[in-house]
């Protein structure tokens, strides 16, 4: 377990948005566990990602324990060209890369997960859904973010899916702050 400044940053460059990252996205596929690690090399090797991270807090004998943990385990998302990929490969620490056929789609979905951690709102892993309503958030720091909305013990959760994974996170939001749309992989 890493104390909570050894973890890599959610995104490299820190200082840019992912959907302002130049060339085309890929998925890693990592080995076991090794997530952060990948994260790390990459920035070593001066390679664009996001990382998507949340905080899960266990007790133990007693004690509590606060991990960042990968949100989608096993995965890590980069940014560049060929020879970026080959860095990545390099590393030894992905059992594959997967290719993003449609990047427009991926980067969309991304950049939802990505503003929702950026304001600080604790996203939790969620199964992917594939019927249920879809909405839009219409105010506060969530706003533009679009999935479906799903009732989990009388708390409304808005779910936020990467469809190409079949892999989703959650967060809680009020009633009122969303409205109803299309489902937009029905189009």
């Amino acid at each position: 377990m890493l104390k909570e400044s050894d973890n890599p940053p959610l995104v490299f460059p820190t200082e840019k948005p992912i959907t302002e990252f130049p060339g085309q996205w890929w998925v890693a596929h990592t080995k076991s566990r090794n997530e952060k690690a990948l994260a790390n090399d990459l920035i070593t090797r001066e390679v664009q990602y996001f990382l998507p991270m949340t905080w899960s807090i266990t007790k133990r004998s007693r004690r509590t324990f606060k991990s960042l943990l990968p949100l989608f385990a096993g995965y890590v998302f980069f940014c560049g060209e060929d020879d970026c990929r080959l860095e990545v490969l390099k590393t030894n620490r992905v059992a594959g890369i997967i290719a993003v056929t449609d990047q427009e789609t991926l980067v969309s979905e991304l950049a939802q997960i990505d503003q929702a951690l950026r304001a600080g709102i604790p996203l939790t892993p969620h199964n992917f859904i594939n019927k249920g309503q879809w909405c839009r958030v219409i105010a506060g720091p969530l706003m533009g973010l679009e999935g479906m909305v799903l009732d989990v013990k009388s708390v409304t959760r808005l779910i936020l899916q990467i469809d190409m994974l079949g892999q989703a996170a959650s967060v809680e939001i009020d009633l009122d702050m969303i409205e109803q749309i299309g489902d937009p992989h029905s189009k």
